[in-house]
């Protein structure tokens, strides 16, 4: 039962992301908006999707992906075929900028190599 859970996740969120490029709002089309995950609850009535970001203010891309939710969740009942469509929770998800922010502070560590370590 977890496999077809996770399948319908992954399913879920692909397809979301595939919908995010089709939305004509400004607030969400210019702000490169992806979609990093997606947790669809076992009656399928709810589903939490978190995103990311890479350009413009987070604030006004939730304004627009709330408006664009209707929109979204018609096109993912088109485009999936599950027995009830779930109801889109749309969550914003910094683990992007977090793994960016650990990658440039292990690179400022002056940790020695392997090599230098036999000497």
């Amino acid at each position: 039962m977890k496999y077809r859970q996770d399948r319908i996740n992954e399913s879920v969120a692909q397809t979301v992301g595939e919908i995010f490029r089709s939305v004509k709002d400004p607030r969400i089309s210019s702000g490169f908006v992806t979609v990093n995950a997606a947790s669809v609850t076992k009656d399928l009535k709810y589903a939490n999707i978190y995103f990311g970001v890479l350009c413009g203010e987070i604030e006004e891309v939730e304004k627009g992906l709330k408006s664009a939710n209707g929109y979204i969740r018609r096109e993912l009942a088109l485009r999936l075929n599950l027995r009830v469509t779930p109801e889109l929770n749309f969550i914003y998800d910094n683990s992007a900028e977090h793994g960016a922010r650990i990658a440039s502070i292990l690179k400022t560590l002056d940790i020695p190599s392997e090599d230098n370590a036999d000497e």
